[in-house]
């Protein structure tokens, strides 16, 4: 009991530690049980601490939840990890405490929180469970808090306290078995009952200190061997107990141990375990160990990430190995490394930049050639137990020798181009020689039958043989076609050359070739396959190009560095992102190998291949694997949904979304993949449409906003895909947007029939307005019909038709029948132009103007020429057309000539003055007669009568024309010498007529 409660103290007492690198390269050191350390494969390990987004950097397990997410509980919380974002959860989100010491998954989805406050809390659901939300978790723990769980058949879940007290949780968490000893031990001797929900137990020692196992056997040595297969799937499927650096397999009958840390130089206590396959993985407070098919009986140790405190290791359903550690974060090992080997500078090779390989068929030495002159040879050797890296300098005297090639040659001997000279290395005897010395070596190349063939900046030369000097343009490539023919690849074209016509000229090929800068040659079964610079491959058969290959084929890259024939019908394309490996019979792209796949950098130098085995080196190592074991995940990922956002309101996942409609509210769906491979390379998928097969969408984000999203049902398709995976099953969600009562339909029958009505009034009130329209205007012109009546009348005034035949008659008396014959006939007229004009509502000025005219020579006979008149015409009006109403002026000229000019004694004179004022004709009759106030007391009665009713007439009709039109006229009469005009006497009348004018 007391090791169980120091575990608790343990978790609780740890500080967090130093940050570390995101991903770095880690050398594994093997140990033998001898105690000799010699180099092993390396692994590429990725580091997740604070700065990614890890709630601590001390972490005290690792967890995988049914939905396959991964979980880490440190001092300041949770976190929840897809592969590509951390979700973080504290005492805010709900927890009981942020020290959570340990996470426990069950069957059901639940994940379970063990703190120290004894609380029980669980997330399920998108939701956090404590007491304070879910009443069934209400528990009193008196001081203690949870241990251990298990899970009955019912899956039911038990929980271990620090007090070997036992709560089950059923509905809500009740204490069982009160006052039966109820240790550990009791679990797992009812192992047909309970099924641990932990990979493995600390223990203080394998005896039950309550006496009930006196039928077990214990044996602290193995009585099988590792290998035995019954043995191993008897370890799988039973508890493992582990006590200080020692593993125990656990039976009710026996306890097996097998696994002693003191037996695999492990002098330190065994904080965590992980079984994974062949393998075994195993954490202490100061490294990591793995022990490569440990379950096969092989007896390989690597140490891992020396001098860190491993708290737990799981092996997620992926593969990947996931490493937590006090103070440092969280480290992973993807599951693809495991099928690569990796070397560099940090385990045994000079430098990490790599320009050549060669694995010598006889010795099995792989020789590494690298920059800096240096050669590396004798590692990954099956045949040679001592697997020992040795390095051989070259010549360094005349500066830069990088190793740029390495062939098989005669006599069991390698040929090593090198900056400044052409080597030997004899793999057996392990010594190298200098061949011939040479100034910027280029390339090397051997025919089928031996002859070398040597490229520099300023000779090509056949060894044993000739030498001819160049010049430009720089030569970067040779490749022999036969024993006695080769090209040659510069940095402006492609030349050809014999050793009958030694000079080199332009190869006779059609297209844009010439102008291309080659990078490499490699000549295949009468193929001249040409690397370029920036224009990926060509291929030449006969001197014609029959095949083009670019990154619109597929190729990694335009940019070539280097080609490789496997002798098999495969050839290897080095790029700087990647490898492309091409069939030579179909000339198509096979593959591409990329540091996706595993590589340790995307910029390849070369390629070796033999045996199935594919060495590649690259700017940053070199990786080796078997060909034909390259692991690809083609397995979907999952998708899960986060939150659900509308209206500014966030919801939590759901596959039913049903919500009332808000205007201009955006509908936002938050989602995510579980990938821990290449989370960034995941790619999603939406459809929102009913078609399946075509209505797919694809994006790179996590949110998809859907923006004024309008009432009705839709449903939405979710899906993802990794890198070279399958496209996942969609996730579905069904969206409900309600609409308003007033987007019912009952409501917009309403509205439409509201609005129709609404129509209706207003139409009836438009006619109803233009009836009343014409029924106005139907009384005006009655009216204006009466008032021309009455106006015609006025001015046919009786007195003045009377008296116009008297004064005929007089004339013909007199014997002057000629002037009344002409007076007749102008009154003829004159009555013709008043009756016209009667009809009319306008007419012009100059019309008016000649009646007036007419009207006045008449008066004037008939007056015996007792007066003149005179018409004082504005210029203005001249450029008009004017018209006015008519029979308004005439009446005012009669009143004026009869009451003001013929009682005078004297010959009297009538003005006549015409103007414009704004928009208005302005009308003066001016008379020099009697004046208005005496005219009026001497008239009688009837004239008086019959004046007052001319001149309303006229008020009258300039009223109506206001009411049709809104011009204002205006009549005034003024008595000149009551008005101030001197001892002048007379009438001025002013009128103010409107008027229509036009040019």
């Amino acid at each position: 009991m007391s090791s169980q409660k120091s575990e608790g103290r343990c978790y609780h007492t740890i500080l967090e530690g130093t940050l570390r690198a995101r991903t770095i390269l880690l050398l594994l050191l093997s140990v033998l049980c001898t105690g000799k350390a010699v180099l092993a494969q390396g692994l590429i390990i990725r580091n997740y601490n604070v700065k990614e987004g890890l709630a601590n950097a001390t972490v005290y397990t690792a967890i995988q939840d049914r939905d396959g997410f991964i979980w880490f509980s440190t001092p300041t919380g949770v976190s929840k990890f897809d592969g590509k974002r951390f979700r973080n959860y504290s005492k805010k989100d709900g927890l009981t405490d942020n020290d959570v010491i340990k996470l426990v998954p069950d069957t059901r989805g639940r994940v379970w929180f063990f703190t120290l406050n004894g609380k029980p809390s669980y997330y399920g659901n998108y939701t956090i469970r404590t007491e304070d939300n879910d009443s069934s978790l209400i528990f009193n723990s008196h001081g203690h808090y949870m241990q251990h769980a298990f899970e009955d058949s019912a899956n039911m879940v038990w929980f271990q306290l620090t007090d070997n007290r036992v709560s089950k949780y059923d509905k809500r968490i009740e204490y069982r078995f009160e006052g039966t000893s109820t240790n550990i031990f009791y679990f797992l001797r009812h192992n047909d009952v309970f099924r641990p929900l932990e990979p493995y137990f600390h223990m203080g020692s394998v005896k039950d200190g309550d006496g009930d196992d006196k039928d077990q056997k214990i044996f602290p040595v193995s009585p099988y061997p590792l290998d035995d297969e019954t043995f191993v799937a008897r370890i799988r499927g039973n508890p493992v107990l582990i006590v200080k650096n020692t593993v125990y397999s656990y039976t009710p009958k026996e306890v097996i141990c097998f696994f002693n840390g003191h037996e695999w130089g492990i002098t330190d206590e065994i904080t965590s375990l992980c079984l994974d396959n062949d393998n075994l993985w195993v954490g202490t407070q100061r490294a990591l160990f793995y022990l490569k098919d440990f379950f096969r009986g092989a007896r390989n140790v690597t140490k891992l990430l020396d001098n860190h405190y491993i708290t737990g290791l799981l092996k997620d359903r992926d593969g990947n190995i996931w490493i937590t550690t006090f103070g440092d974060g969280v480290y992973n090992i993807p599951y693809k490394n495991f099928y690569f080997n990796y070397l560099d500078n940090t385990n045994g090779l000079y430098s990490h930049s790599i320009f050549s390989i060669l694995r010598d068929k006889k010795t099995g030495m792989l020789l590494v050639g690298q920059n800096a002159g240096v050669l590396s040879a004798g590692v990954l050797n099956t045949r040679d137990a001592s697997r020992r890296f040795r390095q051989y300098t070259l010549d360094t005297s005349s500066g830069r020798n990088s190793i740029l090639c390495i062939l098989p040659y005669k006599n069991d001997e390698v040929l090593i181009g090198a900056d400044n000279g052409l080597y030997t290395f004899n793999p057996t005897r392990q010594k190298t020689a200098l061949l011939m010395p040479l100034k910027n070596l280029k390339d090397v190349d051997i025919s089928a039958s031996g002859k070398v063939r040597v490229a520099a900046k300023d000779e090509i030369t056949l060894l044993d043989g000739y030498t001819i000097s160049w010049q430009e343009p720089l030569v970067t490539s040779i490749a022999c076609s036969s024993d006695t023919s080769y090209y040659l690849g510069t940095s402006n074209g492609l030349y050809y050359a014999t050793d009958t016509r030694r000079n080199p000229h332009l190869a006779p090929v059609d297209g844009d070739l010439q102008k291309q800068s080659i990078k490499d040659l490699k000549w295949v079964d009468g193929y001249l396959w040409i690397g370029t610079s920036d224009q990926g491959i060509y291929v030449i058969r006969n001197n014609k190009v029959v095949k083009h290959i670019a990154t619109t084929d597929n190729l990694a890259s335009d940019i070539c560095q280097q080609l490789y024939y496997d002798g098999i019908g495969r050839l290897y394309v080095s790029t700087n992102r990647g490898v492309s490996v091409i069939d030579v019979k179909t000339l198509t792209i096979i593959r591409n190998i990329t540091s996706n796949d595993g590589l340790m950098s995307d910029d390849t130098r070369g390629v070796y291949y033999q045996q199935g085995m594919l060495y590649i080196a690259t700017s940053n190592g070199l990786c080796y694997f078997n060909d034909h074991n390259m692991p690809v995940d083609t397995i979907p990922p999952t998708v899960y949904l986060s939150a659900i956002r509308y209206s500014d309101t966030t919801y939590l996942p759901r596959n039913n979304f049903v919500h009332l409609y808000k205007r201009k509210t955006s509908f936002e769906v938050e989602f995510g993949a579980i990938a821990f491979d290449l989370p960034d390379l995941v790619e999603y998928q939406y459809n929102f449409s009913s078609d399946t097969a075509s209505g797919w969408t694809t994006t790179m984000s996590n949110i998809i906003p859907f923006p004024d999203l309008q009432p009705g049902d839709y449903k939405l398709l979710l899906r993802a895909r990794k890198y070279k995976s399958d496209w996942s099953q969609p996730v579905t969600i069904s969206v409900s947007i309600l609409p308003q009562w007033y987007q019912q339909w009952w409501a917009r029958g309403i509205l439409i029939l509201i609005a129709l009505l609404g129509i209706l009034a207003i139409l009836r009130y438009i006619v109803r307005r233009i009836k009343l329209a014409e029924k106005r205007k139907t009384e005006y012109n009655r009216r204006i019909a009466e008032l021309e009546a009455k106006a015609l009348t006025n001015q046919m005034n009786p007195h003045f038709i009377f008296n116009s035949l008297n004064s005929v008659q007089h004339l013909i008396l007199e014997k002057e029948e000629k002037q009344a014959l002409n007076f007749l006939a102008d009154f003829a007229t004159l009555m013709r132009q008043m009756l016209n004009n009667s009809r009319k509502s306008y007419i012009s000025m100059d019309e008016e103007i000649a009646f007036l005219t007419r009207y006045l020579e008449l008066e004037k006979i008939r007056f015996a020429h007792s007066f003149t008149y005179h018409f004082g015409i504005e210029p203005e009006l001249k450029d008009y057309t004017v018209y006015i109403p008519p029979m308004i002026i005439q009446p005012i000229v009669e009143n004026a000539i009869k009451h003001g000019l013929a009682p005078k004694n004297s010959a009297g004179h009538l003005e006549i003055r015409l103007e414009m004022v704004d928009d208005l004709l302005y009308c003066a009759v001016d008379d020099d007669g009697i004046g208005w106030e005496h005219s009026n007391s001497i008239k009688t009665g009837r004239l008086v009568k019959h004046e007052s009713t001319a001149l309303s007439v006229i008020k009258e009709r300039l009223q109506i024309i206001k009411s049709f039109n809104g011009s204002v006229g205006k009549l005034e009469i003024i008595d000149k010498f009551k008005s101030g005009f001197g001892n002048k006497e007379g009438t001025l009348v002013e009128i103010l007529i409107p008027i229509v004018k036009m040019l």
